[in-house]
């Protein structure tokens, strides 16, 4: 959601800022601004709409200083305009906040008492504000920040800047992470090392509850209960080639096209090339567990409910999958031999963080499948398992999805054999099948051209229907909000079986309907309710392998061909499909594909 990033610096802050907050733009964003300190004085610049409209402020009216924070900002409260846009500041207190401080009327209430007013209809403007007061009343920075977070309710990472200080900031977090980068003589604040990743490749994490005093050549973290704290520093390692598109129009085309590559490493890394077997981490035995439970958010969600399919056909487990924002407080009860697993790419998704705080006691473990190992859901686990696909930019997930179907095929696996359910000849002939997957995502890759024509059909529709069976269900689900996501065109994903119950009233000749079935088990079954849509002047749209197009081609308006795959890993290659669908529609209707509008990356609040 929204980037932080501070500097305490040897040289010029401003093009530090703006370089770091470039980087955060895939998080999502509607404005950005920076403050710096020069000689003592505060002084900001802002703007709304894309970090070029910065950029092209500075040039015009540039900003002195080599200490300074910026913010690029997600509205929550208040619209996005001019007002509203970070950072904040009060007499002498500049602040920038990601998060939700949800107090805040009641504070502005307390403020108002004391004749202070308000000009923003922000919540963050209440913190620069109790702040600029507590200094107002003869503390120190640093005292007036440790009287005003405890008064904060809610989520928040915090940066601030003083007026009269050239050389501190100061940095708390509760709820959003926040991370602290050192330099020879320079310190940073970001939220999260990507921000950081062209300063320092060496990062302190802050933990829950702490905040931090800066300066050039000092760190000191305080704990929630108020002591000095020792936080590990850590050296990290980011390909800022990464955070390039490579030549691609898009980030989500780098990332669609990077699937092969990504997927081969994290198969390799958890299939044993020597003996076939697989070489997850250790601590994680199913045969201690008779239960699951999945919990995710978005993309991740679907990737549980592809996993439920695995891991109760595959090794028996029962399975449980739940959406993170609703999980605590449905209160389901949790055994003593039940596994929660918690999927997120960022390992830093607020109500998926939530969800784990409020089972970790029950549950016999913690299992995190997560692209980022040092994330807040990583730390907080038992046990992590890194999905491995580098760098992900565009908003809408491509190479984490199928890197976490990956990991959680895997599991499946394991389970099956912890719980002495699978023999090794079968074992092994999955885990081949398994690591055959790149190359076949490489050939359905490699008939992109044949998209170009279909999302020119689907681009002038307004609602799009997608139907699957079976392990195609979740890939329907997921199909339909890729297509939500980046094009804007409404589009549901169904249970191809429950077209009768409901969604087949939506049928008519202006509403294309996509159809996902290779030639399995569950074909016959599938193509029966495609039929049913073409009786009622439908048109399909029917994604299959050759079998299934040879016998199930007639009367529909377009087929795309994908490889022969085993059927119970059909997920990872259809996942291509969806993905390409979403991409070339959202290109034939000129949307922002990589930042789409309303979205973020990584939803670090509730």
């Amino acid at each position: 959601m929204c980037g932080i990033v501070g500097v305490l610096g040897l040289h010029e802050a401003a093009p530090m800022l703006v370089d770091a907050l470039k980087r955060l733009e895939y998080r999502g964003y509607d404005s950005a601004g920076i403050a710096t300190v020069r000689d003592g004085k505060l002084e900001r610049r802002r703007a709304t709409g894309k970090m070029v409209n910065l950029s092209d402020m500075l040039v015009h009216n540039s900003l002195a200083g080599k200490s300074g924070i910026g913010h690029t900002r997600w509205a929550t409260h208040g619209e996005p305009n001019l007002t509203n846009t970070h950072p904040h500041r009060a007499g002498a207190v500049a602040v920038v906040h990601n998060g939700i401080i949800e107090n805040f009327r009641e504070l502005r209430a307390e403020l108002a008492d004391l004749g202070v007013s308000f000009e923003t209809d922000t919540d963050t403007e209440t913190v620069a504000l109790l702040t600029n007061h507590f200094i107002s009343q003869g503390l120190s920075p640093r005292d007036a920040v440790a009287a005003t977070l405890p008064k904060l309710d809610g989520a928040f990472a915090l940066c601030f800047l003083f007026e009269g200080e050239d050389d501190l900031m100061i940095a708390a977090r509760k709820g959003s992470p926040l991370a602290i980068g050192h330099g020879v003589g320079e310190m940073f604040v970001g939220s999260d090392a990507i921000a950081l990743a062209a300063m320092t490749d060496q990062i302190t994490y802050l933990e829950e509850g702490d905040w931090a005093v800066l300066t050039r050549n000092s760190l000191e973290v305080i704990d929630a209960a108020g002591n000095l704290a020792n936080r590990e520093l850590k050296k990290i390692e980011i390909d800022t080639a990464a955070i390039d598109k490579a030549g691609h129009k898009h980030f989500m085309a780098k990332e669609i096209a990077e699937q092969p590559t990504v997927l081969a490493n994290v198969l390799g890394h958890y299939i044993n090339k020597e003996n076939n077997g697989l070489a997850l981490p250790e601590g994680l035995d199913f045969s201690e567990f008779d239960r699951l439970v999945l919990v995710a958010c978005g993309t991740g969600f679907y990737a549980c409910m592809t996993a439920k399919y695995w891991f109760e056909q595959i090794s028996g487990l029962p399975v449980e999958i739940d959406i993170a924002s609703e999980y605590r407080y449905r209160k389901p009860p949790v055994g003593p031999r039940t596994c929660a697993i918690f999927v997120s790419q960022s390992g830093e998704t607020a109500d998926t963080l939530a969800a784990l705080r409020h089972i970790a006691d029950k549950a016999a473990k913690i299992v995190a499948v997560v692209n980022v190992p040092e994330s807040s859901i990583a730390r907080e686990s038992d046990i992590i398992i890194p999905i491995r696909a580098g760098v992900e930019v565009g908003v809408a997930s491509t190479k984490a999805f199928t890197n976490q179907l990956a990991v959680l095929a895997c599991m499946a696996l394991k389970a099956a054999q912890d719980r002495a359910v699978i023999d090794a000849d079968e074992l092994k002939n999955n885990l081949v099948t398994l690591r055959n997957l790149p190359g076949l995502i490489n050939l359905a890759i490699a008939a992109e051209s044949h998209y170009t024509p279909i999302a020119k059909r689907l681009a002038a529709a307004d609602d799009v229907l997608f139907l699957g069976r079976g392990l195609m269900y979740p890939m329907a689900l997921e199909g339909a909000l890729k297509l939500k996501e980046i094009s804007y065109i409404h589009a549901e994903g169904y249970a191809a079986g429950e077209l009768k119950h409901g969604p087949i009233a939506l049928v008519d000749k202006k509403t294309p309907v996509v159809v996902m079935a290779p030639r399995d088990a569950l074909f016959e079954k599938t193509i029966s309710n495609m039929q049913e849509v073409m009786a009622r002047n439908g048109v399909v749209l029917l994604i299959t392998d050759s079998a299934g197009a040879k016998s199930a081609n007639d009367g529909v308006w377009g087929t795309l061909l994908m490889p022969d795959v085993d059927p119970v890993w059909a997920p990872i290659l259809y996942a291509i499909p969806a993905q390409l669908l979403a991409y070339h529609t959202a290109m034939a209707r000129g949307t922002d594909v990589d930042q789409p509008r309303n979205l973020a990356k990584s939803v670090t609040v509730e």
